[in-house]
């Protein structure tokens, strides 16, 4: 009976022990596979959260997935380790940005082609297989009405084992070539933004457009082009960039004066210094300049001067005041001196 009582309670420890571990295993397995947000110090100092995504890379057939924390897909490349060569292509563009937990990344390496027209010849090395294209990736002109055909390679000592590429001019007199239309980039006033903050709302892409031209020849050589027609054919998106307006609400001028005169704003001056700091900020510890720049209640430009009073430059507004009152007399004077200077001119 005690046997049997053991073998149950072995029995029952054994299941838990199974429920434990698979529950275990998908925890693990979730973690794995969530995205995971880490941070990186920006080109001005400041750690920035990033996100890791899977990106999955396609290298002329070999497939590779990784998770990463690369913002573009050049940063991508770099962080897994590919190297491009002289005419490799890749898709999206290099500074194409990782927007997405499931971004694919497509790599076409170069190849050999040898182009012949007439008795030039030109090797290059291209990823493109469009014949038409292969011939100007080798910086040949393609008019409208040549034909291009692959040859058989009989002379693999002399060309190796380039793709020969065929170009026949048929007296074509025009010319059609692709050309990128730039994108705009559009400022957006934003009152739910901090006043001074930026933030993209839409990525630009560049426009397509097609032109034919007919080619004037002298002597058998092209003279001049003249445009014929000229057709959009995918139409530039502009960058959107949200501008904040919205300013926080000035504080009490009884504020502002403790303030001034923590700073060592004398009662002489107090009257002038309030004048000014309230023309140029309202007295607004984030006044930010949404045009230049300048920052603070002082409106330094750049904010980062004020840091020679102290490391709390941003926030504290004794600082700010402290860093405003050298800025007065080194440059004007004095607080009245300074004041005078803004009333006759709008600034200081």
């Amino acid at each position: 009976m005690d046997a049997m009582k053991l073998d149950k309670k072995l029995d029952r420890v054994m299941v838990l022990v199974t429920v434990f571990m698979m529950a275990f295993t998908f925890g693990v397995t979730m973690a794995r596979n969530a995205t995971v947000n880490t941070y990186a110090e920006n080109e001005d100092g400041v750690y920035e959260e990033q996100e890791e995504h899977f990106v999955t890379f396609y290298d002329d057939g070999d497939k590779l997935i990784v998770k990463t924390t690369a913002r573009t897909v050049k940063e991508a490349l770099d962080k897994a380790g590919y190297e491009l060569s002289t005419g490799d292509k890749v898709e999206p563009a290099l500074n194409a940005k990782i927007d997405n937990n499931n971004f694919f990344i497509n790599i076409y390496r170069a190849r050999p082609a040898l182009v012949k027209v007439g008795l030039t010849e030109k090797y290059v090395m291209t990823a493109s297989t469009d014949a038409r294209s292969v011939v100007k990736d080798a910086g040949i002109t393609v008019y409208d009405g040549d034909e291009i055909r692959l040859v058989r390679n009989t002379n693999f000592l002399e060309t190796g084992v380039a793709t020969v590429y065929e170009v026949t001019r048929n007296g074509g007199r025009t010319i059609t070539v692709e050309t990128e239309i730039p994108f705009a980039e559009v400022e957006e006033r934003d009152y739910n933004l901090a006043l001074g903050q930026k933030e993209v709302r839409q990525y630009g892409e560049v426009g397509l457009k097609t032109s034919t031209y007919e080619v004037l020849y002298v002597d058998g050589e092209e003279a001049s082009r003249t445009l014929i027609s000229e057709t959009v054919v995918r139409e530039p998106v502009n960058k959107i960039v949200a501008v904040g307006v919205k300013k926080s609400p000035a504080p009490d001028t009884a504020d502002c004066m403790l303030w001034a005169r923590s700073a060592g704003v004398s009662e002489s001056d107090l009257s002038a210094a309030i004048d000014l700091i309230y023309h140029e900020s309202g007295c607004r510890v984030n006044a930010r300049n949404a045009s230049s720049g300048a920052y603070g209640i002082p409106q330094a430009l750049p904010g980062t001067k004020m840091a020679s009073e102290g490391d709390d430059w941003e926030t504290n507004p004794i600082t700010q005041i402290k860093w405003m009152i050298k800025y007065v007399n080194g440059r004007y004077g004095g607080w009245k001196q300074a004041l005078e200077w803004w009333y006759n001119h709008g600034w200081y």
